[in-house]
This record gives structure tokens, C-alpha cells and sequence, in this order.
């Protein structure tokens, strides 16, 4: 059942990169560090997968760390795709309770808010369903998002479900703002995310190309 009448189903349950914007939170080495629910270097590829797909559909990207003197800086993978911004750097560990985040997002108009963070329980979880109650459509983008555990990680997941968060993934979100392959203009930078990050879709796209004389390598 949908909350507060946000639609869930048919076209417009989708999404699109004029509605999206991405926030990501807490992609640091003290995170990583914790970071028990899966394997570390997977969700670096999902969330730098996520972060290049944000950039190449135009869509408004957030980038946020806590405390990160201590914490460690934002990992340097999702850094390099957008080497002029400067993280917010909180203390909340709830990121929605920190205003310059809420009106970052605010600025951007958009209502649907791709999320994905370490750790999932709390630094993913908390923002998720509390921007849900400020009527926003949230999606929670979970393998790009990881756990001290994997029991934290899949509580963290049912808590946002219940609340009316939407699960996702990393290339389900990219392929939502591709939508369609008549879209000629981001199939080269589609590719190449796929071939960088799409894992056995990606060896598999690129001996297709081969196969095709497409690759010039």
C-alpha cells in the first residue's frame, strides 16, 4: 500500500533522471572498514557504477560524510566522478537531520531521492524513512549499500519497506534513466558503465562487441 498517496505502480512508479536526484552517504574508509553484510569491493563498484550513471543522465548528486577527520574522507572512486564537489561533512548520524542535506535536496525540486549509504541499519535506514515522511519517494539502492552484518543489513532493508521505501539496485536505477535504447545520446557512457562495472553482463557485452567489430582495442 502506498504512503501518502505516492504512487507505486504502473509508468509512473519508475524512474526518470528529470525526477532523480542521488544522495550519497558515507561511502568512507571507517564505514568500509565495518562493513561485514558483503564483499567490500562489490559495493565499491556498485556505488561508483551508481555515482558515473548519475553523472552521465544529468542527475543532481549529493555527496555527504561523518566526521570525516576521523571517519575518513569519501572513498576516491566516487570522489573522481565529481572532483569539484565537496562533500557535506555532518555530525548527525541521521544525515536528514543535518538542514544543509534536507535543503540541498530541496533545491534540487526533485521528488524522488536515490539513497545509498554505509551503513544500511542506520546511516541508509534512518534518512530513508524519515525524507518519506517529508513526502518524498525514496529508493533505497542496496547494493550499493552495506551493513556491520548481514542480519543488520537485512533488517535495515525491512525497516525501509515497511516505512514505504523502495528497494532497488545499482543497475536497475541506471537502467530506468536509460529507459530506452532510441535514447542515442547516453548508449556510448551506458556502455561504458556497463562494460567498467556491469560484472558478467559487462565481459559479456564486450565480447559481443568483439564478436561485432566493435571493439577497436
Amino acid at each position: 500500500m502506498a504512503a501518502q498517496g505516492i504512487t507505486y505502480t504502473g509508468l509512473d512508479a519508475l524512474l526518470t533522471p528529470e525526477n532523480s536526484v542521488l544522495l550519497l552517504i558515507d561511502h568512507q574508509g571507517a564505514q568500509f572498514a565495518g562493513m561485514r553484510s558483503m564483499d567490500a569491493s562489490l559495493v565499491v563498484n556498485h556505488v561508483t557504477a551508481l555515482a558515473k550513471g548519475a553523472k552521465l543522465f544529468d542527475v543532481p548528486t549529493i555527496l555527504t560524510t561523518v566526521v570525516a577527520d576521523r571517519g575518513g574522507r569519501l572513498i576516491r572512486q566516487v570522489q573522481d566522478v565529481f572532483p569539484d564537489q565537496t562533500p557535506i561533512d555532518r555530525t548527525t548520524i541521521n544525515t536528514w537531520e543535518d538542514q544543509r542535506v534536507v535543503d540541498a535536496v530541496a533545491e534540487t525540486g526533485r521528488k524522488d531521492i536515490v539513497m545509498a549509504g554505509l551503513w544500511t541499519d542506520i546511516c541508509l535506514a534512518w534518512p530513508a524513512v524519515h525524507a518519506i515522511a517529508d513526502g518524498y519517494r525514496v529508493f533505497a539502492v542496496t547494493d550499493a549499500s552495506g551493513a556491520t552484518s548481514v542480519e543488520a543489513h537485512e533488517r535495515g532493508i525491512q525497516r525501509m519497506i515497511q516505512a514505504g521505501v523502495i528497494p532497488t539496485c545499482s543497475g536497475t536505477v541506471i537502467g530506468e534513466w536509460q529507459r530506452d535504447w532510441a535514447r542515442e545520446e547516453t548508449v556510448p557512457g551506458m556502455s561504458e558503465i556497463l562494460l567498467e562495472h556491469g560484472g558478467v553482463f559487462g565481459t559479456s557485452l564486450a565480447w559481443e562487441f568483439q564478436l561485432l567489430g566493435l571493439d577497436k582495442s
